[in-house]
């Protein structure tokens, strides 16, 4: 009885108790998220991003562009192997999102998707399960010149998040890609998911 006196008078009761003392108990500080939950707004003329690449074989991968989920296992348009969306460079439209399974799908599926890009279309790019079965020299040539720099050495089960764009002239920064390897693996066959944000500025126009 005791004990449970000193708590109601701590809650109600005494200097610096009553109703705020309540609000602050169950009263969480919240922490403002911006466009796809990143911590700071991106800069004008550009496009807020997240993508997750896939989880083992269980979790699908998630790709949001200035605020809109363009891909994820919710939407149910997300699969085994690549996970890409293309976007307009200039307006950061969505153009088309599709899913390649790279371990029994066909890869000419993959190169009729990003042969024929216009100048400027943006490419999301989450894995899922396995990237690179099916990976041919074509495939790993056409992601390096959509600045790739992992596409040339992607292996069966690695982790690979990755947006690069037609006609771009170096490197993109953003890409991350974690190898499978059974001494590092987070689960029993697969790394890590990845997830990477950030900021990409617009096109002023495309060709």
């Amino acid at each position: 009885m005791g004990l449970s006196w000193i708590l109601v008078t701590i809650l109600l009761g005494g200097p610096g108790g009553g109703l705020p003392r309540i609000q602050q108990f169950f009263t969480k500080p919240r922490t403002r998220k911006y466009k796809c939950g990143l911590p700071q707004p991106c800069p004008e003329e550009h496009l807020a991003f997240r993508m997750v690449s896939g989880a083992a074989n269980v979790i699908g991968p998630k790709i949001c562009l200035e605020d809109k989920m363009l891909m994820s296992s919710v939407k149910d348009n997300v699969g085994r192997g690549l996970n890409i969306a293309l976007v307009n460079g200039v307006s950061g439209e969505l153009l088309e999102a599709r899913a390649f399974d790279m371990w029994a799908g066909d890869v000419n599926d993959l190169l009729k998707f990003i042969r024929p890009l216009h100048e400027g279309t943006l490419v999301f790019v989450a894995s899922y399960d396995d990237p690179a079965t099916k990976m041919n020299e074509e495939t790993r040539k056409l992601f390096s010149e959509l600045g790739s720099r992992n596409a040339k050495e992607l292996a069966f089960r690695d982790s690979w998040v990755f947006v690069g764009a037609k006609g771009v002239q170096n490197k993109s920064p953003f890409e991350q890609h974690v190898k499978n390897s059974k001494h590092t693996n987070k689960y029993e066959g697969w790394p890590e998911a990845l997830e990477m944000e950030g900021c990409i500025p617009r096109r002023s126009m495309v060709g």
